[in-house]
Order: structure tokens, then sequence, then C-alpha cells
């Protein structure tokens, strides 16, 4: 490590930094500390509460492995010296997952990104891998991943699996949690002789949604989803429930080969970019991924009274904006482009009330919520999931509109929180995750701060 190296490095956690950093040979290391509090940062600014609370948090340095075995020399450092130790990938969360809250190393994970192999259904791939450049590895050979989020084109499955929870995909397939939809982790652990332990089927559910707070995921085995020819679908309607109820109609057709469905209600598609022209004035739009040979029934379902505005095939080529990034979370972040004063919830519907509890809720906060849905599969059944527009006023009023939804039957996780225990409520997870960081972190150093729950054992 060079003279320079150890002078720039910023000195929150002092010496112990610097020992690491003697330690690490040649491992690409960035101290530079502007590059360094830039790449410490996500979306989280999508929240006016973490906005607050997480600007200005920052690693000491950066540290890129470019294979497993940097990934255990660093790990051993680490916890030699108890600096403590960040994964991240795209860095494309929306609520802090990857922003280190006790400074130590942002262990970018971005140069693992090997794919391993793909055979049907499956593939086998490094933790850095963007989702983007998997598909084009595997769809030559008619096979897709199953599950994106709306950043599909910047982020990596390993901040996927680790901070994620579903997206594009999930009206078929469920989220991440559903049994099959992540099937073996590989992870390294943090102790001074770092071990490999692979985990396999339901146990791989120790890593999902955890934030990296159990262990440094190095690769990863998916599953696979054949890869249709998808055609993009904007459909207009007068009102949004009239919308909702196409939606759950389409999500409802199991013979419907769809990859996307999304209502959206006036005025958000005012704030859609490129896509404007498709969305007429005050007017509520269906967004629908539907594979090409399902179209003759999908415009059945949709029938003559509503307007189809766009249709024409999904299309991910450079300069092009594809459809789903005016979904998900990039449907807020449509509007926040040109807007800082809103904000988001992240909802979940009750199956067997859905239409009524969707109603229910537009009609409690008309004009303040705004209504974003998203069609999903959960535990076998079909709901959805809401990214609804708030219009931000106070921290209070957030709490109250939080706690009326839930009140009613509407679970909410909370994206203005930074702990894995008050933000995750839509479904936890069977696997011991608690138990688990004990097992691999023992001395607490992985994301510390993230698992609200967690004491250190070890000192």
């Amino acid at each position: 490590m060079t003279s320079q190296k150890l002078a720039t490095a910023t000195a929150a956690n002092g010496s112990a930094i610097d020992a690491v950093l003697e330690e690490l040979g040649d491992v690409p290391v960035v101290t530079e500390s502007t590059v360094v509090r830039r790449r410490s940062r996500d979306f989280f600014w999508y929240s006016p509460i973490l906005n607050e609370q997480l600007t200005g948090k920052s690693a000491d340095i950066i540290v890129a492995p470019r294979d497993e075995a940097d990934v255990i020399r660093v790990a051993a450092a680490c916890a030699r010296h108890r600096v403590p130790v960040t994964p991240r990938g795209g860095g494309t969360g929306n609520y802090g997952q990857a922003v280190p809250l006790q400074g130590g190393v942002l262990l970018d994970m971005t140069a693992l990104s090997a794919i391993e192999w793909h055979r049907e259904g499956v593939v086998r791939v490094g933790t850095g891998a963007k989702m983007h450049d998997m598909d084009a590895q595997t769809r030559p050979h008619g096979w897709e991943i199953r599950l994106h989020p709306s950043t599909k084109r910047t982020a990596t499955i390993g901040g996927f699996v680790a901070g994620g929870s579903g997206g594009i995909g999930g009206v078929t397939y469920g989220g991440l949690r559903e049994p099959g939809n992540i099937l073996a982790a590989r992870v390294v652990t943090v102790e001074e002789q770092p071990r490999i332990i692979e985990l396999r089927g339901d146990a791989a559910q120790k890593v999902n949604r955890a934030y990296g707070t159990t262990g440094i995921i190095t690769a990863l085995e998916m599953p696979l989803a054949p890869a249709w020819t998808w055609i993009d679908v904007v459909v207009v309607f007068d009102d949004f429930f009239d919308a909702a109820q196409v939606g759950y109609e389409v999500a409802l057709a199991d013979g419907v080969i769809k990859k996307l469905v999304t209502p959206i209600a006036a005025p958000i598609p005012e704030y859609f970019g490129a896509l404007k022209p498709s969305c007429p004035q005050g007017k509520a739009i269906l967004i629908c991924m539907i594979a090409e040979a399902s179209m003759e029934t999908f415009r059945a379902i949709v029938g003559k009274r509503r307007t189809i505005t766009l249709e024409q095939p999904a299309d991910e080529s450079p300069g092009k904006v594809p459809l789903y990034e005016y979904t998900w979370n990039h449907t807020t972040l449509q509007w926040l482009k040109t807007d800082r004063s809103i904000t988001y919830l992240q909802c979940l519907y009750p199956h067997d009330r859905m239409m009524a509890s969707v109603r229910e809720m537009v009609e409690l906060f008309p004009d303040e919520v705004i209504p974003h849905l998203e069609m999903i599969r959960f535990n076998g059944r079909v709901s959805c999931s809401a990214l609804p527009i708030v219009r931000y006023s106070t921290p209070e009023r957030l709490d109250e509109i939080i706690a009326m939804h839930e009140a009613r039957g509407v679970f909410i996780a909370n994206p203005h929180v930074v702990t894995l225990e008050d933000g995750s409520r839509h479904k936890r997870v069977e696997a011991d995750q608690l138990g688990f960081k004990h097992e691999v972190d023992p001395y607490g150093l992985l994301n510390p701060g993230k698992m609200r729950t967690f004491v250190p054992k070890v000192a």
C-alpha cells in the first residue's frame, strides 16, 4: 500500500483503517474522499426522513475485490482490526441499504460479475453481475431472469437479492421470498479466519433482503424463466378503478403470459417524460408487458371501451427507456425528477378484499395518497403491492398515514427507516437471519446499525 493512499484515507476509524490498508496488498482501493462519499450513497433521498438522517454518512475507503480470494482477504483484515464492512452492488437501493452508518470499508462487489454457468432454467453467477448483462447471455438460449427491479440496467443480482424483495415478473412468480426464487447463495464470513458457506434452498433466504448483514455474498444460483417476445402496452382509462379492475382481471388470467401489470392513477403519468404522448392528461393508465402469444386474449380482456395508446415490442437498447422504468420504484423517480416535495409508501393489499381495500384507501386520502398498484402473486394468491405517491407534509402526518393503512389491514413495508425489523413487514422469512448473523459476523462488523435486534457476543 503506497504512502499516498495511507495519507488520503480518512481518519474516522483511525489506525484501524491504516492497518487494513496495509494488509490488502494489491487489492484495488479508493481513498479519495469525494469519490468515497459519492459512492456511499444510494437513492435514500426518495424519503425526506432518510435524506435528513443519512446525508453525510460515508465509508472511509472503498475496496473493490476482483474475486472471492480478495473478498476473503478483506473480510479477514476487517475482522482482525474490527473495521466495519458494508457490501455494495450497483447502489440502486431506496432506503440506505448499502449506506455505511459507522464508516469503515465500502466493499464494491461489481467486479465479481462472471456467469459461471447456465443451463436449462438455472444460472450460476457472481454477485456483481448486472441483471441486464445476465439476460443478454441467457436470452439467446431461450431463458431470462425471472424477477428484476425497475433498475435492471444498473442493478446487480447480489444487490437485488440482498436489498430487494420483488419487481417485474412478480405478477407470475411472486417475490424473492417465494420458495424456488433463490436456489443457492455462496457467502464469506467476516472472521479472522473467514469461512465459505454454501446456502441452498430455503437456507438461502438467510441473505435475502438482509442488507448484507448476514454474510458477504460472492455467488448466486438463480432460476430462469422462458424468454418470451414481450409486448409493451399502455391502456388508457377515464377511471382509475376501471384500470385497477382490468389489471386485476389480467393478473387472474392464468392463460395470459405476463411480466408486468401496473395500474396508475392520474396525475402521475403527467410526469412520465418520453411516455407522455401515450398518457392523455387526466387519465389513468394500465402498463403491461404481455407475451406476444397472449396479446389476442389480452385485448379481449381489455375490451373495446378502453384505448390502447402504446403497443410495441419491449426495447432495452441503448438510448431507449424501457417501459418497466415507469413502474415499481421508477414511478416515484419519474415524479421526483421535477418535484422533490413528494415521497412514497410500500403497501401490500389483502388478497381476499383487494379491490374494496384499494377503494377504501383512495377515498380515505383523496389527493394526498395517489394510487400506483403492482399486481403480484403472494403466497400463491393474486394480490397487489402498491407504491403510492404521497404528498409529503410532516413526519408525524406520514406516520399517521401508515398507521391508518395498517389499521385497515393494508400492510406497510416502511421505506422511511433503515433497519430490517422496521422496514420489512410484508413477509418475514422462515430462515433465522438473526441467528445466522451471529454465526457469520460475530463482531457485528457487517453493515452495522441495519439489524436493530443484533447484539454482538464477541468484543
